[in-house]
């Protein structure tokens, strides 16, 4: 039931986060975006997920994809709150040792740190286990080497450190498996270029280069043997958090179709009541809600430790976010007519922005995929 009525201390989450996103116009720039995220840790936002001890709010994953989904319904998503405390917090404080809880979770509870997080290669996409990074250890002195090369991760710049996914060699069987390192931005050999982007993004993304990037013992997090089990503790997080974002998104553009579809008046009557215009606004909140509801239902198993149950759900809430995201817009920019493509309205920026729910950080058919093989039972196409 509590997936289905959220509690009164959910509303009131939900309504104070609203009324703190509407006292911040949208960001257009760095420095902005800066203050927001500083003004949202210091009331205990960015870090609701994390625990009390480190600084964090003591809740969890449903707590924090609502703080998300409202700053994106004010037309404030931000972004990097799927990357620092969502994927990277996550992670240090389910698997991270008790000095790599105290030296990183503070800070990302409380804004003055942030972390990013990469993964994805230019020839391993959605395939993880294609990975080519790399680690090996120096025998004399137990360092971690790691060599390779990660794409469009978000937010190095203003990063103080990026959680990176490698690989190791298990040496009972010679086989590689994944393992998390937190690679400092100033590490030597760890080199970054941005990547030029079509996308209006406050939060840029990134090329990374490891070349020989030495890491002492202790930058690996959790356990060497237990890469895959601590790789998802991080992604299901972020697909519950991505879901969030295209909601919020979405909603933010429906409220601005609707309201102007109240007051544009064309022949002496106000557009949103021909059903032209107004049955394909409440499809879009229709599909928003619904995804909604998933996206709860994930964030609950997450919650609660089932982490197989949050797997399918968490797919399946960022397949439907992204789907209801982008009819969203399409519909919003659709009321607007001409005035859809103005900067006035800021909805032409979310045409390319929407799509971001839809491919990231996996794509619509890998989810379909993943339901069509693993829930349904049907033969692996791949």
């Amino acid at each position: 039931m509590t997936t289905l009525i959220e509690s009164n201390e959910h509303k009131s989450l939900r309504e104070a986060v609203a009324a703190f996103a509407k006292t911040h116009p949208h960001t257009t720039n760095a420095e902005d975006n800066t203050r927001l995220w500083q003004a949202a840790a210091k009331l205990g936002y960015i870090g609701v997920n994390l625990p009390e001890a480190y600084g964090g709010g003591g809740a969890g994953i449903t707590e924090l994809s609502l703080v998300l989904e409202e700053l994106g319904a004010a037309g404030n998503p931000l972004l990097m709150m799927i990357v620092s405390p969502a994927i990277c917090g996550t992670v240090i404080a389910r698997f991270g040792t008790e000095e790599q809880k105290r030296e990183w979770l503070p800070p990302l509870a409380d804004g003055t740190r942030l972390m990013a997080f990469g993964i994805t290669e230019p020839d391993a996409g959605s395939n993880s286990h294609r990975i080519t990074t790399t680690a090996r250890r120096d025998a004399v002195t137990g360092d971690w080497i790691l060599t390779g090369r990660k794409v469009f991760v978000s937010g190095v710049d203003i990063a103080d450190a990026t959680l990176i996914v490698g690989r190791t060699e298990d040496a009972r069987t010679g086989k590689l498996k994944p393992c998390l390192f937190i690679v400092p931005r100033d590490a030597p050999g760890f080199e970054r270029r941005a990547i030029d982007m079509e996308l209006n993004a406050v939060e840029r993304q990134f090329e990374l280069a490891l070349d020989d990037v030495r890491l002492p013992a202790d930058a690996l997090v959790g356990d060497e043997d237990a890469g895959l089990l601590q790789l998802f503790a991080g992604l299901n997080p972020e697909r519950v958090m991505t879901a969030a974002f295209g909601i919020g998104m979405g909603r933010f553009a429906l409220a601005k179709a609707v309201e102007y579809a109240r007051e544009r008046t064309v022949w002496k009557t106000p557009i949103g009541a021909h059903q032209a215009v107004a049955h394909p606004l409440a499809q879009a909140h229709i599909d928003l809600e619904l995804a909604r509801l998933m996206m709860q239902k994930a964030a609950h198993l997450y919650d609660a430790g089932d982490d197989v149950g949050a797997g399918e759900a968490a797919n399946m809430a960022k397949y439907a976010a992204g789907e209801a995201c982008v009819k969203a817009v399409d519909q919003a920019v659709h009321t607007l007519g001409g005035n859809g493509l103005t900067r006035e309205y800021g909805l032409a920026r979310l045409i390319t922005a929407s799509r971001v729910a839809r491919i990231a950080p996996v794509s619509r058919e890998m989810i379909l995929n993943y339901v069509s093989h693993q829930t349904l039972g049907l033969p692996k196409s791949y």
